[in-house]
């Protein structure tokens, strides 16, 4: 499974250097080329790889590219948009394989009163905001995420984020908020620890807020977004915690009843079941 995956990043790669000519991204094109487009060497040195390391993504024979590796690519390549989400769908970079330390489950009945929200997005999350389950209409919902598994990543590592969060800093500012609430509460616990250094590598607008001043108040999460299929939404953000399960909690987001919002959650319920 994964040769098969890594085959295909191949392909990827290999097409869209192919796509790109010398001029395009600064370099001289010096007499005649013996291929189209772009050669592996220019590639990798654009990306700031090594030669036999892009070698082997080409070949299949690298299994895990970091996230630093993948904006270095999208860089050289020049990809953008529905280019770089299938970039990171094909790569699944390292950080999306890992598992919690400690595992965490969702009680039955919970699951069972998130199934019953039919009229509105809804999802659990659990104590490291790790995004546990979600019922039918917050799967559509969030269904171009690449890095659907933690809230915080979904916000500032997935390429889909910022143009799903349309009032993108005011939820990145919430979340990190969220975030920091969670370090005090845990501030020796790995998984938590793991995850503040990922997103400190990986994402410069992270390290920005993190290293800034602590807000007072609390912060709403924003309520603007954009779903390809239905176009824009605005919904609220309800959050119930789960006193059952400590840590959990559930996150409903309905429509205003009769708004052009809900007309378009009632429509990607149709969706969901023609699909």
């Amino acid at each position: 499974m994964d040769s098969e995956r890594n085959n295909r990043l191949g392909e990827f790669l290999r097409a869209r250097r192919t796509q790109l000519q010398p001029e395009q991204v600064g370099l001289a094109a010096e007499g005649r080329r013996r291929v189209p487009g772009l050669r592996r060497d220019e590639v990798a040195r654009l990306a700031g790889l090594s030669l036999g390391y892009y070698a082997r993504l080409e070949q299949g024979r690298e299994l895990r590219p970091t996230h630093q590796t993948l904006e270095s690519l999208t860089r050289a390549l020049q990809l953008n948009g529905d280019a770089v989400v299938m970039l990171y769908r094909l790569a699944r970079p390292t950080s999306q394989r890992r598992r919690p330390a400690r595992v965490e489950r969702v009680r039955v009945d919970v699951l069972a009163l998130l199934n019953d929200w039919t009229v509105a997005p809804a999802y659990i999350l659990g104590w490291s905001l790790d995004v546990l389950v979600r019922n039918p209409l917050a799967a559509a919902l969030h269904s171009r995420f690449v890095f659907g598994d933690n809230l915080l990543r979904m916000v500032f590592l997935d390429p889909v984020g910022a143009e799903f969060f349309c009032d993108w800093s005011i939820t990145a500012r919430a979340a990190v908020q969220e975030l920091r609430r969670v370090v005090d509460q845990a501030p020796g616990d790995r998984r938590v620890r793991e995850l503040v250094g990922e997103l400190s590598i990986a994402s410069s607008d992270f390290r920005r807020l993190w290293a800034g001043p602590v807000p007072r108040g609390a912060i709403p999460y924003g309520s603007h977004f954009f779903q390809p299929d239905v176009g824009e939404l605005r919904l609220r953000t309800e959050v119930f915690p789960i006193v059952s399960s400590p840590g959990q909690q559930l996150i409903a987001q309905p429509a205003a009843p009769g708004s052009r919002s809900a007309e378009a959650l009632a429509l990607l319920g149709t969706l969901i079941i023609q699909s």
